[in-house]
């Protein structure tokens, strides 16, 4: 029987990381892709490993052809690169907001368009969502796009039995933060806003992406999952 397939972007830290080393450890083929130092990234050997700016269409075309070459086809495509730039209205200028919408929206878009030759029937595809509100108006909306676009692309795949989700994390301990010059003893404190007292930790939302690409979630397509430790819930009287 086959090995089951897939492709990470922005795999090569944090949640992307972790998705690429629980579904190794559950038998499947990966190839994840990052930027700076990939040496760096520590996963295991068979994990193929290529540079690619998620907001590049020549590096999503490149890293296709990789995934091609080195995997064949595809059963699982992880969208999950994305780039943070919070800040408010007054001070986000064109390249900010260009970056935003480039990794956040294009990117993802251009990439599931272009390896979707690879995705045959059973194939399932999932988006990294996550909250934008409060980092700004214009991080609210490169998130906000996102799950109207999985939806809609959730009803045009349905016909090829492809199934398109999303996550969305809470707050999640990842070395994104550290480069945002946000300390961990802030991060820590976050667990005193999260209804279950804990900031989250990558491999939660990799148990989720998991669980959506696995047989077991065969009939939940455009559904989106939030990992968030309790975030969001409203009491009602």
């Amino acid at each position: 029987m086959a090995l089951k397939t897939a492709l990470i972007t922005g795999g090569t830290s944090g949640i992307g990381k972790s998705t690429a080393e629980l579904l190794h450890s559950r038998g499947y083929r990966v190839m994840v892709t990052g930027r700076g130092d990939l040496a760096a990234a520590g996963l295991p050997a068979d994990i193929a490993v290529i540079e690619a700016d998620a907001g590049s269409l020549t590096d999503i075309d490149a890293a296709i052809d990789r995934a091609r070459q080195y995997l064949g086809h595809l059963d699982v495509l992880f969208l999950n690169a994305g780039v943070s730039r919070p800040g408010p209205l007054e001070s986000t200028d064109e390249a900010a907001f260009d970056s935003l919408f480039d990794i956040n929206v294009k990117g993802n878009f251009f990439t599931l368009q272009k390896a979707l030759p690879l995705l045959g029937e059973g194939a399932s595809v999932v988006f990294t969502v996550g909250a934008g509100e409060g980092l700004g108006a214009a991080m609210t909306a490169a998130k906000g796009a996102l799950l109207p676009l999985m939806r809609a692309l959730a009803l045009e795949l349905a016909p090829r039995r492809i199934r398109v989700n999303a996550v969305s994390p809470g707050l999640v301990d990842t070395p994104a933060y550290a480069k945002m010059g946000i300390s961990q003893e802030i991060v820590d404190s976050w667990a005193r806003e999260i209804p279950l007292g804990r900031v989250g930790a990558p491999a939660d939302i990799a148990e989720a992406v998991a669980f959506l690409v696995s047989d077991a979630a065969g009939h939940i397509t455009g559904n989106n999952i939030a990992v968030s430790g309790g975030i969001g819930i409203h009491s009602r009287p």
